[in-house]
């Protein structure tokens, strides 16, 4: 069907944007941000929107995370007759210049979580390597993806609790991927579940004053990578004859006594880049940590990525982190804040991780479920 997109030159299909090139329901397109107060990232928001043009349901998110608390906000609706109006309810994304300032909105709600944020890029964006997978001779992943380093200013209110929002002192990141992205079921409320091999992954970001770092991979056994891709990044504009890439990069994890779950304390990355340089990554996990769980990543309570909820549909709760039965919900897969120190420079940014049974380190561990 026709959209106001359709004005607009671009189009790689013989039909209307609102239509992709592959019938596979596993085809999505999503928006992820996250922000965070520095020095301290003792606070974390998340926010996020799918779009399932295969589905016929755009779906989304937002929370945050502080003071041993998690609230989180979670929103569905048909993707029918608006398909490509970035808006569910009381919840909007909008895009006011692209690669440069993004609008954030959650407008009151029964939740008690609201906000009103602009997301400035302080960093040039970068690319990820293509993602492709098959499995049993079926295309399961096949997805581009970007991210960008950047900083916010607005507000968040929380339960009549404002917090203004300033660039000074909070940085955030963003994401952006589109196309079939590999299912990950980890509700044990809905099964069947996602079987993983052993494993250990880490998508890490940080932000310093005139550059930023992108550094992501997966292996299967220590040192036996099945995917990298990452990138030194420079200032908004600033341009470069060529990228610097991450050619490889080796880890020590030191995790936290947490009886709960997987808890990064601090690492050390040695990573190696295509301009020649090697550099050795000191990071240290900071309070703020929002668990991916609040926002349906590997699904919810019998609530998936994607799933047809009817025409509108929202629900919110707060979780008390430290309650083992909620620890046990919500796994590993977070966002965590971190200190980053390379050489005399000090950044901050993000970190996700896990690690599955079977990997050949980290053995203390893997009691945990990872994603």
């Amino acid at each position: 069907m026709l959209s106001k997109q359709d004005d607009f030159i671009g189009h790689q299909l013989p039909t209307t944007f609102d239509h992709v090139m592959s019938s596979d329901p596993a085809w999505m397109e999503r928006l992820w941000y996250t922000g965070h107060p520095v020095p301290g990232g003792d606070f974390i928001f998340d926010i996020g929107l799918g779009w399932h043009p295969n589905r016929n349901v755009m779906d989304g998110f937002a929370g945050v995370a502080f003071r041993s608390k998690q609230h989180n906000f979670r929103v569905s609706r048909r993707l029918r007759p608006y398909p490509l109006e970035t808006t569910i309810g009381p919840l909007t994304i909008e895009i006011l210049e692209g690669m440069r300032r993004h609008r954030l909105t959650l407008q009151p709600n029964e939740s008690g979580l609201a906000f009103d944020l602009e997301f400035q890029a302080t960093m040039n964006p970068h690319e990820e390597g293509e993602h492709f997978r098959r499995r049993g001779g079926r295309v399961t992943e096949h997805m581009a993806r970007a991210q960008q380093l950047g900083a916010y200013r607005g507000w968040i209110e929380i339960a009549g609790e404002r917090r203004e929002i300033t660039p000074v002192d909070w940085l955030g990141q963003r994401d952006h991927s589109w196309g079939i992205r590999a299912e990950m079921r980890t509700d044990e409320t809905n099964p069947p579940l996602t079987f993983y091999p052993p494993f250990f992954y880490c998508w890490t970001t940080a932000q310093f004053r005139d550059r930023g770092l992108h550094v992501f991979f997966k292996e299967r056994a220590p040192g036996e990578k099945i995917y990298l891709s990452g990138e030194e990044v420079r200032t908004i504009g600033t341009r470069t004859k060529e990228s610097v890439r991450l050619e490889d990069v080796s880890h020590d994890i030191t995790w936290s006594k947490d009886q709960l779950g997987q808890t990064l304390e601090r690492a050390e990355f040695e990573a190696r880049f295509s301009d020649g340089s090697t550099r050795k990554l000191k990071i240290r996990a900071l309070p703020g940590r929002y668990f991916l769980k609040g926002g349906l990543y590997g699904g919810l309570n019998g609530w998936s990525h994607g799933d047809d909820k009817g025409k509108f549909y929202s629900e919110h709760d707060v979780w008390t982190l430290a309650e083992p039965e909620t620890r046990k919900l919500v796994r590993t897969l977070s966002d965590h804040v971190i200190e980053v120190t390379d050489g005399d420079e000090v950044g901050y940014g993000i970190v996700e991780y896990g690690v599955g049974k079977g990997y050949a380190r980290y053995a203390e561990v893997q009691g945990h479920p990872p994603i």
